[in-house]
């Protein structure tokens, strides 16, 4: 640390005189007009700074403004009157959801049930769900044909962008139950299954969404249809960065198609896919309750295994404000615990993070 103004200076033994050294000189000008510098660079580039304020604003009203509500899961609940001024009464909410004590056990029961059933959405969603797109870039990666790989991408794209109330319209049409009265077969892909032995002809007719140990089964099906072409965009834009060169390298070695992708595409894109998974796991538990409302279409028996976090939540904030909002604070401290833990693993393993 330097303490003395010989520490800054330079001797010059010929004159006897101290002189500044020209590398501090810098920084210190670079210091002195660092607030000037940035003014500078920020008229420079004003136009990309512009561009800039919608997505601040987008951040600021639905993602920090809407935090301070989160007091009301510390907060007696009073639908009248404003968070600011309920009363604050502890972590009751927190014990009554965790514990059950007093009034609280249905809805500890409940809560219990989906925070279950949305780590097991998530965590099917994570083993069959992530590998789809990689497994997909690598099939864009061989196709040698620009129109037809084009082609290809436009139709595994097209599902993302639909709403999910069209997705989840065809999916019902699809696995629709029949109807004796009317003489209404089930849906096409319910008879599909039904003719391949899969499933009863009984279940078939009743439908499969009211069956509630189909639900997970359809929930990830449909999901890997509507997002693994989309979510394949950044592995193929990896992929495709790959020097030539390393191919070239393997094929003159003797590698075939598979050990190439054994060995040149999937560890030039390890990177990428672990950065993937440490943002897919911090979302693991943000399930949100659109698509799960519209599949389950308010079936009771469907809550069984169709009940998440967000749902239970949405059931309950008539009656009970602070309890969901302290079901929703814990699922997300969860999952930034989750992205926490698999940003640290993947660091020590792998040397890659996000951060």
């Amino acid at each position: 640390m330097k303490n003395s103004a010989a520490d800054y200076l330079i001797l010059d033994k010929a004159t006897g005189t101290y002189r500044e050294d020209p590398e501090q000189q810098v920084r210190d000008d670079v210091e002195k007009h660092y607030w000037k510098n940035v003014g500078i660079a920020i008229l420079k580039d004003w136009r990309l700074y512009l561009m800039l304020l919608p997505m601040l604003a987008v951040f600021l009203l639905w993602r920090y403004l809407p935090m301070y509500e989160l007091l009301g899961s510390f907060k007696v609940d009073d639908l009248v009157k404003p968070v600011s001024e309920q009363w604050f009464k502890g972590f009751s909410n927190f014990k009554g959801l965790l514990l059950g004590t007093g009034t609280y056990a249905e809805y500890s029961v409940n809560f219990w049930r989906a925070l279950r059933n949305t780590f097991l959405l998530s965590f099917y969603g994570l083993l069959f769900g992530f590998p789809m797109p990689i497994l997909l870039a690598l099939f864009f990666n061989e196709v040698r044909s620009n129109i037809v790989r084009s082609t290809l991408q436009v139709f595994t794209y097209l599902p993302k962008f639909m709403s999910t109330v069209i997705m989840t319209s065809l999916v019902v049409m699809l696995i629709k139950q029949g109807s004796s009265a009317s003489s209404t077969p089930p849906g096409i892909v319910a008879q599909l299954l039904s003719n391949l032995g899969l499933i009863s002809a009984d279940v078939a007719q009743k439908g499969l969404l009211n069956n509630p140990t189909y639900f997970r089964a359809i929930y990830q099906i449909s999901g890997i249809w509507e997002t693994a072409g989309y979510d394949s965009i950044v592995f193929f834009a990896a992929i495709i960065a790959i020097s030539p060169t390393s191919y070239e390298a393997a094929q003159i070695d003797g590698a075939n198609k598979w050990a190439q992708m054994r060995y040149v595409v999937l560890p030039s894109i390890l990177s990428t896919i672990v950065i993937m998974l440490i943002t897919r796991i911090g979302s693991m538990l943000s399930i949100g309750y659109e698509k799960v409302l519209l599949l389950s279409e308010g079936r009771i028996d469907s809550y069984q295994t169709a009940e998440v976090i967000s749902t239970f939540a949405w059931r309950i904030k008539t009656n009970q404000n602070g309890l969901a909002s302290a079901s929703e604070m814990m699922n997300n401290v969860v999952g930034m615990l989750l992205v926490i833990g698999a940003n640290t693993i993947a660091r020590k393993a792998a040397n890659v993070s996000l951060y």
